[in-house]
């Protein structure tokens, strides 16, 4: 039998302090490393996201059928870029309807047009567009993305 005092078990005030100053320590090494991969991965999805807004527009080089090619995009349909990217996802009054035998026309929507999330890169900001100049410019990031087609 065992006599005495009961032998307690657990940790102590110093041990607990201490499991708690090295998780502080992981957590301030960690948390500027996951920023950093946060940050890395909306410029990549920002640079996705003009790739496809360029292809929207002058379309695919690389999709040809029968000798010719079949990804034309708004500015093969149309004869000229989109005055703004809001007509890569909805018919403007002035352009008419896709003609299947001339094959012009709007034949859209270019872009997936789900919330107008085609219009803002991944910072939310509003993409400048300028379609004299053919170029897409993202201004959200730490610097500017900028796409010319």
């Amino acid at each position: 039998m065992r006599s005495g005092l009961k032998q307690n078990r657990g940790f102590t005030i110093i041990e607990l302090v201490m499991v708690i100053v090295v998780l502080g320590i992981v957590a301030a090494v960690a948390i500027p490393r996951m920023g950093g991969l946060s940050e890395s991965s909306r410029i990549n999805a920002t640079k996705s996201e003009l790739l496809t807004l360029k292809r929207a527009i002058v379309g695919n080089p690389a999709v040809a059928a029968g000798g010719r090619y079949i990804d034309v995009g708004y500015e093969g349909h149309i004869g000229h870029p989109p005055v703004s990217l809001y007509e890569l996802g909805v018919k403007p009054d002035s352009i008419s309807l896709y003609d299947k035998f001339t094959r012009l026309g709007w034949n859209g929507p270019y872009v997936d047009t789900s919330g107008n999330e085609y219009i803002k890169d991944a910072w939310e900001v509003d993409y400048v567009y300028d379609g004299s100049a053919r170029t897409i410019v993202s201004l959200g990031g730490p610097e500017s993305i900028t796409v010319t087609f």
